[in-house]
């Protein structure tokens, strides 16, 4: 019998959906590469636990399934019911044992890349609405897990690095990560990255800013700005044009 296939057929909705099912790939090895005792040593992400990230992307993927839902049925199903409920849910989840832990993150996956294949292109493009209360279409879900499992992966400290990641993906990071950053307005001294052919980066002036706020211009492999500007550390591996100390960089999610 032949195995069921995506229902649409659009060319870059199937490249962002195989992008996210690499990172899924990539976070499932870097996990089964710890064994369940070190599960209980802290990650990348203050105050968390290994565990602590595992429950939180196995979480994730049922919040963004209840979207897909939402996307698929026209009947409002949103992430959570409140912020205080995720975060109740992840400290929960953290607690469950190791075999436990590790089929809540494989199964919600598989359950999420399901409700993917059999989404028509009109439920992609359906409405649905975010934990941040943005209204985006179903297909944003799509972008949403992607930087989840990636980034996540290298938050479990054991192994995983941004110079492991896709080109594309390491370019969509920055293009998230300064786009947040304009939007609530704390760039501070740090926008646009301007990628070169070299793999190299920079970050520099956005030329349509039109103010006179002092800018930190920072260079280094568009892979280690990634890592910076996701709050992941890495200042030691960039350099600043006018040789300042590389600053620490806005929150970004």
């Amino acid at each position: 019998m032949a195995g069921r296939t995506d229902r649409t057929t659009d060319p870059q909705l199937l490249a962002s959906l195989l992008l996210a099912r690499r990172g899924q790939a990539y976070f499932s090895r870097t996990l089964n590469e710890l064994r369940n005792d070190e599960l209980d040593a802290p990650s990348l992400v203050p105050g968390w636990t290994r565990r602590h990230v595992v429950a939180h992307v196995g979480l994730n993927a049922r919040a963004l399934t209840r979207l897909t839902e939402w996307a698929a049925t026209g009947v409002e199903t949103p992430m959570y019911a409140s912020r205080e409920e995720r975060d109740a849910e992840i400290e929960y989840g953290a607690t469950l044992p190791a075999r436990a832990l590790r089929n809540l993150s494989a199964h919600a996956a598989v359950h999420l890349n399901v409700e993917w294949r059999d989404l028509s292109d009109e439920a992609w493009r359906a409405q649905v609405r975010t934990a941040q209360g943005r209204v985006v279409p179903a297909s944003e879900t799509v972008w949403m897990r992607t930087r989840e499992v990636w980034v996540h992966a290298v938050d479990l400290d054991n192994g995983a690095s941004f110079r492991h990641f896709p080109a594309e993906l390491v370019d969509g990071l920055l293009a998230d990560v300064t786009r947040t950053w304009r939007a609530r307005g704390d760039a501070g001294g740090v926008v646009v990255p301007v990628l070169e052919p070299t793999d190299r980066a920079a970050l520099t002036d956005d030329p349509a800013s039109g103010d006179d706020v002092p800018r930190t211009h920072l260079r280094g492999r568009a892979a280690d700005l990634a890592r910076w500007a996701t709050g992941r550390g890495g200042a030691h591996l960039l350099t600043t044009t006018d040789g300042t100390p590389v600053p620490a960089p806005p929150r970004w999610l």
